[in-house]
């Protein structure tokens, strides 16, 4: 799988499609449609839209069996998690992740599982980087 920095950006529709190749891949485009339809009432026209966008912009591939295509992801969901993280936090909190947390704090956002996540996050960052 290559790399998200040099990818194009990819619209929540076309997330979707990518989210159930992450889950499971290789898959047909009827297969990629029936996992979307448990959460989504798309066209069958709509999703194979998507897969051709997604194609286009190089973030899927496929291979071709017979008479159908394998779809499967060429960016991996790690790559593109930390690009979107990285734009979110620059976008709305100008890099600091401070105020992102003290924002989701002051919600009430945070369960006591996510304090003691973060704690242990903060921690190990201590040890490793002292």
């Amino acid at each position: 799988m290559s790399k998200m920095s040099d990818k194009p950006e990819i619209s929540n529709a076309e997330f979707e499609v990518l989210d159930v190749l992450w889950d499971d891949h290789p898959a047909t485009s009827n297969e990629v449609i029936s996992r979307l339809n448990d959460k989504k009432d798309w066209h069958e026209k709509t999703v194979k839209t998507l897969l051709g966008r997604l194609v286009k912009k190089e973030v899927l591939g496929f291979e071709k069996q017979q008479r159908q295509y394998l779809y499967y992801p060429l960016i991996a969901r790690e790559d593109y998690t930390k690009k979107e993280t990285a734009s979110f936090v620059s976008r709305l909190f100008k890099g600091k992740i401070t105020p992102m947390v003290a924002g989701f704090a002051n919600q009430n956002s945070l369960s006591k599982q996510d304090i003691s996540e973060l704690k242990a996050l903060i921690k190990e960052w201590e040890q490793n980087n002292d």
